[in-house]
């Protein structure tokens, strides 16, 4: 069987998530892979504070390419991942995704059709392990595409860098991908999404009103760093557009998920409402978009 000569380095940043990342990589395996090994390469650019990541990719995955990461956030560990590529294609996952065996094969073949013009930006397919459990259970779902996540992506590497990479001034690890393909549309980078491009992403449980409360509160620092770089995105922000969402999750998601799972992740989902009221509170007041001076800080 012959494969398109597409090449790939796929930059996987790690954090302190070595169980994940094994099955991660374990899916990144040459042979595994239906792409030819000599296709791609894997980094791991590495924020974890113990060596247990690096021992890790030593020991049971010595094809990888593992560096230390500069430990300045999701974004900052990605852009040091890219400078180090190699390959004129940029594949991005995350130490917590599964990729199916034709991942890197599917974005291959869409980037080699004929009598087509080659995408600058892919996107695949986004999906959970199993059927949701509970209202404490998250996973960013794309099975559509239009979004553009980091957890599923691959960029020419000439407009990546042209760009500037991710951007590494928010506060927390939200937004980013946003802010990014907000800035590759900006600059007319042409995008495909590959829906035989699949990649797993298992739900993960954010249990409890004070562990929600907090996510959604990083969420909102930088939410408010994004505005302030597109002021033109707010009237997606708007508080009719935030009530819509508000209303549309709680009849479809909480209140029959209350009965159906009885209650499971029911404080999580309250945590969450309540954190949205505060949310349309700050869209209220935020015009026009706060000042830098006013962010949360980077921890």
């Amino acid at each position: 069987m012959s494969h398109p000569s597409a090449r790939f380095s796929v930059v996987v940043p790690a954090c302190s998530r070595p169980a994940t990342l094994t099955e991660c990589l374990g899916r990144l395996s040459p042979g595994v892979q239906t792409l030819p090994a000599e296709q791609y390469e894997v980094i791991v650019t590495d924020d974890s504070p113990e060596p247990v990541t690096q021992d890790l990719v030593a020991n049971r995955f010595p094809w990888v390419r593992w560096m230390a990461g500069p430990r300045r956030g999701p974004a900052a560990n990605r852009n040091h991942g890219a400078s180090q590529a190699q390959y004129e294609w940029l594949a991005f996952t995350d130490d917590d995704c599964l990729p199916e065996p034709g991942w890197l094969a599917a974005f291959a073949e869409t980037i080699s059709e004929p009598d087509a013009s080659t995408p600058e930006v892919l996107e695949g397919r986004t999906y959970a392990d199993r059927p949701r459990r509970s209202l404490a259970e998250r996973s960013p779902l794309n099975t559509h595409g239009g979004f553009l996540w980091s957890c599923n992506l691959v960029v020419r590497a000439e407009v990546f860098h042209r760009l500037g990479g991710f951007n590494e001034g928010f506060p927390f690890a939200a937004m980013e991908d946003v802010d990014f393909a907000r800035r590759l549309r900006a600059a007319g980078a042409s995008e495909r999404f590959v829906a035989a491009a699949g990649v797993c992403h298992p739900w993960r449980e954010i249990r409890g009103f004070r562990a929600t409360w907090n996510v959604e509160e990083k969420y909102l620092g930088s939410l408010q760093y994004f505005l302030t770089l597109h002021p033109d995105a707010a009237s997606e922000y708007t508080v009719i557009a935030g009530l819509k969402t508000n209303l549309r999750y709680l009849l479809r998601e909480t209140i029959p998920g209350a009965w159906r799972w009885r209650g499971r992740g029911l404080t999580s989902a309250l945590a969450w409402h309540l954190h949205q009221l505060k949310r349309l509170r700050f869209q209220q007041r935020s015009r026009p978009p706060p000042s830098p001076a006013n962010l949360v800080p980077k921890p």
